[in-house]
């Protein structure tokens, strides 16, 4: 497995430890529809959120949120539909963005609630 997919691992499994302190109930992670791929589903409350993580070394050339380019919201939110489609309920759905930098004191945390909509 090439580098930045373990990257990407490692950023999940912190952000799915993060939602689940802060309550929220994880349904899956890396679900995937297509070619393109869904980080983290949840429930925070009545809302089905949609995760996307992005852990970075450094904030050097910008949060890490900063990536999650228009592209990539379309992308998640054509996967969204497409998993919405898979279950019986009618949720309200909310994009988050989790950036997470670790640097040499741990992890730095930012969960960006409501960070784009459809």
């Amino acid at each position: 497995m090439a580098f930045h997919n373990d990257i990407g691992k490692k950023g999940e499994q912190l952000a799915v430890e993060f939602l689940r302190k802060a309550g929220y109930r994880i349904v899956c992670y890396n679900w995937r529809y297509h070619k393109k791929e869904i980080d983290i589903i949840a429930y925070d409350s009545e809302f089905l959120v949609i995760v996307e993580v992005k852990l970075r070394s450094t904030d050097y050339f910008g949060d890490p949120s900063e990536f999650v380019t228009k592209k990539k919201q379309r992308f998640l939110i054509e996967a969204a539909n497409a998993y919405l489609r898979t279950i019986a309920d009618e949720p309200e759905v909310r994009f988050d963005i989790i950036s997470i930098i670790a640097g040499n004191n741990g992890y730095q945390f930012d969960h960006i609630t409501d960070a784009f909509n459809p």
